[in-house]
């Protein structure tokens, strides 16, 4: 499992034209899910962006505080490129990227993860074309793997 975690103070993403999901400060997560993943990465990778503390507490910035100890909300997209590998030729080959039925499962089951913080979690739309706006705060992007 791949995450691509950046602080923001704002995001949304668009389909079609239409807001389908829309934060303030908190976290952008472009989620990729692999083949060999199971429910134990699912349960790492909520943990550690609950978790993680990469919000500052006061002036110096230092990252003290987790998304919970602000209140944040996230905002969860699915990108199963994350799983792209370029290393040969000219095209990507997403050959370590699960198959759709079953990312699709994995990610519902991550979103639930996040939700059962009692944060405000929203979501694009799984296997949708989207446009997302990212108005990332530091710049903050952390890559998280599993």
């Amino acid at each position: 499992m791949r995450v691509i975690l950046q602080r923001v103070t704002s995001s949304q993403v668009l389909v079609a034209g239409e807001v389908i999901g829309k934060i303030d400060r908190g976290f952008n997560l472009l989620v990729g899910i692999a083949e060999t993943d199971t429910e134990a990465e699912l349960d790492w990778m909520a943990r550690k962006c609950l978790d993680l503390r990469v919000f500052p507490d006061g002036e110096q910035g230092r990252f003290d505080r987790s998304i919970q100890e602000i209140n944040g909300e996230i905002l969860v997209v699915s990108q199963f490129t994350l799983y792209g590998d370029c290393r040969k030729g000219r095209r990507p080959s997403f050959d370590q990227a699960a198959a759709p039925n079953r990312a699709e499962q994995m990610y519902e089951r991550f979103v639930e993860k996040l939700r059962e913080s009692g944060l405000k979690v929203e979501t694009g739309k799984f296997g949708a074309m989207m446009q997302v706006s990212i108005e990332n705060d530091g710049p903050v992007t952390l890559i998280l793997e599993k």
